[in-house]
């Protein structure tokens, strides 16, 4: 394997295009997978991110032959040689186009909802794949930027076969690519972690790329944000890659602990931290373990260690400028719920409020009953097991608490708007309960 997952080969990706950094470039990610590569490589350089969304028009009787593609303004590609050798008539080729260009419509729905894509005249162009296998989408995805008006066109990918150069010819200015080995089958072969890439972590990494506005403070005030960047938390003795937003004005800051096998990336816990961004409050994401720790499974679940780990990075948190002054929240997921009861017990922790999204808190053991931070427990309606265990830790918790049960939710809320209602559960739980008088001083 080269690559960890899709964000680590954005962040290697990155750095091979910095030549880019300081141009009028855009940078599109093929759906759904390029997206978070993408995204990566937008942050590091700056730029603003969208997809470009390509629809391949399959021959009648031969779907996996392509006679064409479609693109987003009216952009059309027709392989004329193709519809000669296929006989496609002029009729089949117009139902084709209506039903793919139906299915592009909807995604472009989906993905940006009421924002128009970002204008491509004369800008390079960065297309950005999680990797390239017979390049017949890539090559598409290029075309199409050169149609919407592109000057140069660059594309950019994790790996490639050994011959990939070839296969694209010159639809693309400039080939980047990290590696480009000899036996080649699949580009999942080449990552620990190619699990599918849903719309909400598309939607949610186009949204975390929006430029938030800049507002006014008085001087010398405490930096009203916004802020969106990767930091370096110190955690205790170790230093771990976070990302914190902080949208201006914001009334308090919540620190979300992962579950078991998660990180920072989660998108599931990403999109919750942005729901709670639109209402106002800021996010600390950021990975509990180091990743060698991670290849000792002992440590995933080892509530104690990542507690601690919690506590430093909460220490460090009051010490951004953004933050000082604002109550700190935890958000957990299943064994990261224990984690941030167990950060959240004894009356010292200072913290506001704690939500559970299908925890585990009765992994907190006997700490249970020293939480003083109000605690939600949302849990789903199909999670059978692990609602039993929350009812049980419940009975344990002496703070204020309600348990939710999400209906016909499973334990990682796949169903549909089923991780908007835990979202919408969060924004109120965190917004009834960090009021100004659960502020707490500023760390050393």
């Amino acid at each position: 394997m080269f690559f960890r997952d899709r964000r680590e080969a954005g962040e290697r990706l990155a750095a091979r295009v910095a030549h880019l950094r300081g141009s009028d470039v855009v940078v599109l990610g093929l759906p759904r997978g390029g997206v978070p590569v993408a995204e990566e490589v937008a942050r590091a350089l700056g730029a603003p991110l969208d997809v470009c969304l390509v629809r391949k028009l399959g021959a009648p009787y031969q779907p996996e032959l392509a006679m064409g593609a479609l693109g987003e303004g009216g952009v059309r590609l027709v392989n004329e040689e193709v519809l000669r050798a296929a006989g496609v008539t002029p009729e089949q080729l117009a139902a084709a186009e209506a039903r793919e260009r139906a299915v592009l419509e909807g995604r472009a729905r989906r993905y940006r909802g009421a924002r128009r894509p970002v204008p491509l005249d004369g800008r390079t162009v960065l297309v950005v794949d999680d990797g390239v296998a017979t390049g017949a989408t890539a090559r598409a995805a290029c075309r199409i930027a050169r149609a919407r008006g592109a000057a140069r066109v660059v594309l950019a990918v994790p790996v490639a076969p050994h011959d990939w150069a070839a296969r694209l010819g010159s639809d693309a200015d400039e080939l980047v690519c990290l590696h480009a080995p000899r036996g080649f089958h699949a580009v999942g072969q080449y990552y620990a972690d190619f699990s599918q890439t849903d719309d909400d972590e598309v939607v949610a990494c186009l949204e975390e790329s929006i430029p938030r506005p800049v507002t006014d403070r008085p001087a010398g005030a405490r930096p009203a944000g916004p802020a969106d960047r990767d930091v370096q938390v110190q955690a205790g003795p170790l230093v771990l890659p976070g990302r914190l937003t902080v949208p201006g004005d914001a009334r308090g800051v919540v620190a979300f602990a992962h579950g078991s096998g998660s990180s920072r990336h989660s998108p599931r816990n990403r999109q919750v931290a942005s729901g709670l961004n639109r209402a106002g409050l800021g996010t600390l994401l950021f990975d509990l373990l180091a990743p060698e720790e991670e290849r000792d499974r002992a440590n995933v679940f080892d509530t104690e260690l990542l507690a601690g780990r919690l506590t430093g990075a909460t220490e460090w948190l009051r010490g951004q400028p953004e933050a000082q002054g604002l109550p700190v929240g935890y958000f957990g997921a299943s064994t990261g719920a224990a984690a941030a009861l167990r950060a959240a017990a004894g009356p010292d922790a200072g913290i506001a409020a704690v939500v559970s999204r299908g925890g585990r808190p009765d992994a907190a053991g006997p700490r249970l009953p020293e939480v003083s931070a109000p605690t939600l427990l949302v849990v789903g309606g199909r999670d059978r097991m692990v609602l039993d265990l929350n009812r049980e830790a419940q009975a344990r918790l002496r703070c204020e608490s309600e348990l939710v049960v999400v209906p016909g939710a499973t334990h990682l809320f796949e169903e549909p708007g089923a991780l908007e209602a835990v979202t919408e559960l969060a924004v109120r739980w965190f917004t009834d309960h960090m009021a100004p008088a659960a502020r707490v001083p500023a760390g050393p």
